[in-house]
């Protein structure tokens, strides 16, 4: 899975009712993990966690916390000896309504609603065995942007399947570049939205 694909079923979960007995299962397969891998967490054959949660080794251990104990959950898992000997990069836990993860090695941490956790995906991308750098991390919302982007660029294909011919292509590339100009020019302040709505349909 690529970043965009990654952020795309981060943000399908948190948009999901929160299930404390499928989240940390969700949360690996929107990273990528085969079913093959999250059946074997399942049954326990590859999960050696201490605490009653999800510990895939070499990669993160996660933890379900009662309500309002999120931050005494994490700190458990930071503690955890099995945590240790699985070398787990990230410890994560939630209630479903804060979410708090930590990087072991730098120490870098996020703490959020849970709500906003696909905010930070690009501080889990390495889980997916994407190396990112700070200027990657950064970059989260632009991801984000283009993952939308996409989905509108195909739900339009789909009720509107004539513009994907080659004969509008062209038209319907010109018209998201037209779209793109104007969120810019909402964002920046540039011109009111209502001033790019003639841009976005002049022929």
């Amino acid at each position: 899975m690529n970043a965009v694909e990654i952020e795309s079923a981060i943000s399908d979960l948190a948009q999901q009712p929160f299930d404390p007995a499928e989240f940390s299962y969700a949360f690996l397969e929107a990273f990528g993990n085969k079913a093959t891998t999250i059946k074997r967490l399942r049954s326990g054959t590859s999960n050696k966690s201490d605490l009653g949660g999800v510990l895939q080794t070499n990669n993160i251990h996660i933890a379900v916390a009662e309500a309002g104990a999120v931050t005494q959950t994490l700190a458990a898992l930071k503690a955890s000896p099995a945590t240790a000997r699985a070398k787990a990069k990230y410890v994560l836990a939630t209630d479903g309504e804060m979410l708090e993860a930590e990087e072991l090695e730098s120490g870098e941490t996020v703490a959020c609603k849970y709500e906003e956790f696909p905010d930070h995906f690009g501080f889990f991308l390495p889980l997916a065995g994407i190396t990112t750098v700070k200027q990657v991390r950064e970059s989260s919302f632009d991801i984000r942007a283009t993952s939308r982007l996409n989905r509108l660029y195909v739900e339009l294909l789909k009720d509107n399947p004539g513009w994907g011919t080659e004969e509008q292509r062209h038209e319907m590339n010109h018209f998201m570049a037209r779209l793109i100009f104007c969120f810019f020019a909402e964002d920046t302040d540039i011109s009111p939205v209502e001033g790019c709505l003639p841009i976005l349909f002049r022929k």
